[in-house]
């Protein structure tokens, strides 16, 4: 076969890297990939440069944006994916599973004990530690939808559609409740002035989207001086990219749309909120999330002594019993609680074992938990050092454990299948295997 014939198109080429980038296991390797390097580096003669990369600072003093190469991770990067949470968020709310109450009920009720329990390990673990010490309350609240679907991707290839469904949307509420806490509880002093003054490059931008317009020159400039607004004001910077979210539109409208196919019925449109999370969602992916994760989780660990120092502190013990153990105990018993009111039943192909592995996953804290880590204890300190190390082990003893548990039901599904890819002992007509 001549080359010729083997050389894909650009476009089909093009097409195969964003279906690449927007795959569950792969944005879950690649922050795995970033998270590995970190440790490496800092506990390797590269640290001095590892360190002076991060530490470096730079930017716009008059506008509060002298920042290091780490800060600037955490507050300009993660206002991208936080910006792609947004329209997730509004898409769920709007059109999505969020849109029936009762069909969101219990996984959102399920979020909300998935904060609750594990903030109270954590206090109860350093109840006798110090105000200092309790402002890191919410480390182990928040979820990783990237390392949490990555797994469940992974090693649940024949469990039911709907517990994806549910694992994302508990992960997506408990975004929304990281935002809250970060906005509410980590903001020391707020400008008011400089909030207000947010309010208008933020209404011109959700005019202009409304408008229809997608020139990104014109709506780029709007959305960097909300940013610039929002974190000189002294609210944490991921909340502009949140705003901004919210503010595009969903459904499609004569104005804000764009095709995306061709059926019997004539064209096929979607609104803007899924065009800009199909498009910021590769960013994010690809560079955002792995560029934090690369410099927010490079902890130096000081060999065995320093480890065992670590696993001493309440800080570390409190993070991880919350990740661990918090975070299953209040999904499952909220769940278990609300599930007996018959309005509120789970669905019929969900099992509660496979709620057990699903509620492990939720407590992969890591991205939002190292965020809340530097904003509670400041960057590069002793208890931010053990944060990490906490936030590190109990994000994987956690991702070992629900895998674990996931893969022996995942194991069980796909016995019970017939070589049509279909239980023969349902009830009624089954989809083909999920892939």
């Amino acid at each position: 076969m001549s080359s010729s014939r083997l050389r894909l198109a650009p476009h089909e080429l093009w097409r195969g890297i964003r279906s690449t980038a927007r795959s569950d296991v792969f944005g879950g390797a690649l922050l795995l990939a970033a998270t590995v390097a970190a440790v490496v580096l800092a506990n390797s003669p590269a640290a001095p440069w590892y360190e002076a990369v991060r530490d470096f600072t730079f930017g716009i003093p008059a506008l509060h944006l002298e920042l290091s190469v780490g800060s600037w991770a955490a507050d300009g990067l993660l206002a991208i994916f936080f910006f792609v949470v947004g329209l997730e968020l509004k898409e769920e709310c709007v059109a999505g599973r969020l849109r029936d109450p009762r069909r969101a009920a219990l996984p959102i009720a399920a979020a909300i004990g998935g904060v609750v329990v594990p903030a109270l390990f954590f206090l109860i673990v350093n109840a006798s530690s110090g105000a200092e010490v309790l402002r890191g309350w919410a480390i182990p609240t928040a979820t990783d939808i990237a390392f949490a679907v990555a797994v469940i991707a992974v090693v649940g290839r024949f469990l039911p559609p709907a517990l994806r469904v549910f694992l994302l949307t508990l992960a997506i509420v408990d975004d929304l409740i990281a935002i809250t806490i970060i906005a509410t509880f980590y903001t020391e002093s707020i400008s008011l002035p400089l909030l207000v003054l947010a309010l208008l490059p933020l209404a011109g931008f959700a005019f202009a989207v409304q408008r229809g317009v997608r020139a990104w020159w014109i709506l780029l400039p709007l959305a960097i001086a909300v940013w610039v607004c929002v974190h000189a004001a002294g609210v944490h910077a991921t909340v502009a990219g949140v705003l901004l979210g919210f503010v595009v539109p969903v459904l499609p409208t004569e104005r804000a749309r764009v095709a995306v196919g061709e059926d019997d019925d004539g064209t096929r449109y979607d609104g803007f909120a899924a065009h800009f999370a199909d498009r910021w969602g590769v960013v994010a992916t690809l560079f955002a999330v792995p560029v934090f994760a690369f410099f927010a989780a490079g902890v130096s660990i000081g060999g065995i002594d320093g480890l065992l120092s670590a696993l001493r502190d309440p800080i570390t013990i409190g993070i991880m019993m919350g990740l661990v153990v918090g975070k299953p105990i209040g999904i499952l018993v909220t769940t278990f609680l609300l599930s007996r009111i018959p309005a509120l039943r789970l669905e019929a192909s969900l099992r509660w074992p496979d709620l057990v592995g699903m509620s492990f996953l939720a407590g992969i804290g890591f991205t939002v938990s190292l965020l809340v880590g530097e904003l509670a204890y400041g960057s590069s300190s002793v208890a931010d050092e053990h944060v990490k190390i906490g936030v590190l082990i109990g994000s994987f003893l956690a991702a070992v454990i629900g895998g674990a548990v996931l893969a022996v039901r995942n194991s069980r599904a796909r016995a019970a299948l017939d070589p049509a890819g279909r239980q023969p002992d349902a009830d009624g007509p089954q989809p083909p295997r999920h892939p």
